[in-house]
């Protein structure tokens, strides 16, 4: 109520701005810290931070603001700037025009403000029969100022079991291996370093059962969930348009490699089927040029024929008188050899 009497002393401009209801710092993991003052669907001023620690620094502005679309609603500091265990001062000027109210935060304690980060490597063993161990491991620097909590339920639970763990093992003394089990781990700082009510996140959950389809680490788990709903769909997609372009191109490259040789026998059909492979007919030469090539002449036979060897005919006419026997004795030695000609003179 007093902000609010400040607001509307500032004039009606300011005092139409919803100022923040506080500045809410939180140490996340001791590797850096945030504070934040509201969001830019509330705040319409200008804001600044300034911060110091009791009897330690001076007033300090800060040095990277966290806004939201040009408007700034928090600020970050980094390992650097933290020192736990000294009381910690915020304050925060909201500006409009030229009047300005000053919203001075309450004293804090940056170790009652750690939130870890969550547990990591979950993992289940059997230990017996009917015996479960749980483990984990912790990012948080300190893992002795932390305590755990573990959630849990099976498959034909409907409300979750919590149990608060001391250490970094829980055991699960009776499982029904009808049932699979789903766990979670989560951590705040205990009271031995620390006030707060600051859990973590949940961790990622792990599987164990008859029915579970993995088993093992929670890295484990989002391996295979990645590989079955993702990598094997695209993988598969992508195989098909793979061989989908490989069959397309492989027909290319078989008709460039291997063409195909032209049947021209569908070209002479018509000479063999209409015309009955009458080649003038079908080429469509004039009957007149067919007939000028016909022969128009004729030639008479001539027969010849070859007297035998043994044949004897005179080589003379109009003679009375017979050839001597002197003449034929001595054509007799010629007539034995059919390649030996005999003259007469």
């Amino acid at each position: 109520s007093l902000l609010l009497l400040l607001l509307c002393r500032l004039g009606p401009c300011l005092s139409a701005a919803h100022s923040p209801t506080g500045v809410q710092c939180v140490l996340f993991n001791e590797e850096y810290m945030t504070c934040i003052w509201g969001s830019r669907e509330t705040l319409t001023a200008n804001y600044s931070l300034y911060y110091w620690y009791e009897n330690r620094s001076p007033v300090v502005e800060c040095k990277h603001y966290l806004q939201d679309q040009g408007v700034s609603v928090g600020c970050y500091f980094n390992q650097s700037e933290i020192i736990q265990f000294q009381p910690f001062h915020v304050l925060v000027n909201a500006s409009l025009g030229s009047r300005t109210l000053e919203i001075l935060s309450e004293r804090m304690e940056l170790q009652d403000l750690v939130k870890p980060e969550a547990p990591v490597n979950l993992t289940i063993r059997n230990m017996s029969s009917n015996q479960l161990q749980l483990t984990w491991t912790s990012p948080y620097p300190r893992a002795q100022c932390l305590e755990h909590a573990v959630k849990y339920k099976s498959n034909k639970d409907t409300n979750w079991m919590e149990h608060q763990v001391k250490g970094d093992v829980f055991s699960f003394p009776s499982v029904d291996y009808e049932k699979y089990y789903t766990f979670y781990v989560r951590s705040k700082i205990n009271k031995y370093c620390g006030s707060t009510q600051l859990w973590s996140e949940w961790s990622v959950p792990v599987v164990w059962g008859s029915n579970s389809t993995s088993k093992g680490t929670a890295e484990e788990q989002l391996h295979w969930f990645w590989i079955h709903t993702v990598l094997i769909p695209i993988a598969s997609c992508l195989l098909l348009l793979v061989l989908v372009v490989l069959l397309v191109r492989m027909e290319r490259v078989w008709v460039i490699l291997m063409p195909r040789i032209p049947n021209p026998s569908k070209n002479f059909d018509e000479l063999f089927v209409t015309h009955n492979g009458n080649f003038q007919e079908w080429a469509g030469v004039p009957k007149d040029i067919v007939e000028s090539f016909k022969p128009n002449y004729s030639e008479n036979i001539c027969y010849v024929s070859e007297l035998p060897n043994n044949s004897y005919e005179p080589l003379w006419e109009g003679s009375n008188h017979p050839p001597s026997l002197m003449a034929r004795a001595s054509a007799a030695p010629h007539e034995l050899s059919p390649y030996k000609n005999s003259y007469v003179g």
